[in-house]
């Protein structure tokens, strides 16, 4: 079987998590005995962290698979993918370990399985260097949804650094095969609203700050549009730790979600919370795209999978989106193509992602 494995090299490019978990689904989706070596070379503890491990392991427990290598530091695997089943799953970090990131490994597999899936991810949900669980809710699932799937997120306890502890239940059922996407259309931005929290031991007049903050620095450049970022303490029963952040969502006349986002931490200042998430989301509609930095690397897998021609226009392309256009052309036969778009207003910096789809169709329907 050795002589079949495709070779993936962990340390190129993005040099992250995010290979593993893009040649990891494909493997599994395809069939296709996987080996990675190097993985996470290019970063400062290389090999398996306990969230690479859980992504690993869900996906090999969700096709019944064989996962050689499975050790925390291990920088090399092999993964031989079984059927994709469904059912009920469980991931856990025992870490404050991204739900998110578990998320973008799992869910493109349970799309092709043979029935409805459950799958219970824990750990963190709201980490830094990953998207936040409100983002995932907010941004990316209606996006994400434009391919013609659904899925249930219920959050059913936020987790924080450095613990953890949080659960988030994603319910789905399969689909044939997925229909591509046309985001070209920026349109111009009708609302913004958002959700500054605090868990645990932080009062609330934190979230009040991180939103007032960020609602001050929205105005200095866009003043005729209601800014509504609730500040909310999450119930006790519903968060494990002490946490806070800011997410902020710009909704376009077009249906476009771009966002910004930041997290508190111990000696970060509130107001400088707030103000780094409206400085991320002012930076995403200044560029023109239709969708943001985060969201960009996170539908090239769907792009890759869809039959027919997808195309997304974006800001400057991202470490992380080339990484996943390079795995997704290595192991499936989807073709990307990424040319600078001819804007009329010069000072936009923005480029067209096209994905000839490769067409995968669930053998099960």
């Amino acid at each position: 079987m050795d002589g079949d494995r495709v070779e993936i090299d962990g340390g190129i490019m993005e040099g992250g998590g995010q290979i593993l978990r893009v040649s990891t689904a494909l493997s599994c989706l395809l069939g296709l005995p996987l080996r990675v070596r190097r993985i996470r070379a290019g970063r400062s503890q290389p090999g398996l962290r306990p969230q690479h491990l859980s992504g690993l392991e869900i996906v090999r427990d969700l096709c019944e698979g064989k996962l050689e290598g499975g050790e925390i530091g291990s920088t090399e695997i092999t993964f031989t993918p079984g059927k994709i089943k469904g059912g009920t799953h469980i991931a856990d970090t025992k870490t404050a370990g991204s739900v998110c990131l578990l998320m973008q490994v799992a869910m493109p597999c349970v799309l092709f399985a043979a029935s409805p899936s459950e799958l219970h991810f824990k750990g963190g949900t709201n980490a830094e260097m990953a998207p936040q669980i409100d983002y995932t809710v907010m941004v990316f699932k209606p996006i994400v949804e434009k391919f013609n799937f659904t899925f249930n997120c219920d959050i059913k306890k936020r987790g924080y650094y450095p613990q953890g502890g949080g659960e988030v239940v994603v319910q789905m059922s399969p689909v044939k095969e997925l229909s591509p996407i046309n985001l070209i259309e920026r349109g111009t931005v009708t609302k913004i609203y958002g959700r500054a929290f605090v868990a645990g031991a932080l009062p609330i007049k934190l979230a009040k700050d991180m939103s007032a903050a960020a609602v001050r620095c929205i105005r200095k450049e866009i003043r005729d549009l209601y800014i509504n970022i609730q500040p909310v303490r999450e119930p006790d029963d519903q968060a494990f730790g002490t946490g806070s952040g800011i997410i902020i969502v710009a909704e376009t006349s077009t249906g476009c979600l771009l966002a910004g986002s930041s997290l508190g931490k111990r000696g970060k200042n509130s107001d400088k919370v707030g103000i780094e998430a409206a400085e991320i989301l002012l930076k995403n509609l200044k560029h023109g795209g239709a969708v943001d930095d985060s969201l960009q690397d996170q539908l090239i897998i769907f792009m890759a999978l869809a039959k027919g021609v997808s195309r997304v226009k974006s800001g400057p392309i991202t470490l992380h989106t080339q990484t996943a256009i390079h795995f997704a052309e290595q192991l499936t036969k989807a073709k990307f193509t990424v040319t600078k778009s001819e804007e009329e207003d010069p000072s936009k910096d923005t480029y067209i992602i096209e994905c000839q789809g490769m067409g995968m169709i669930n053998s099960n329907f």
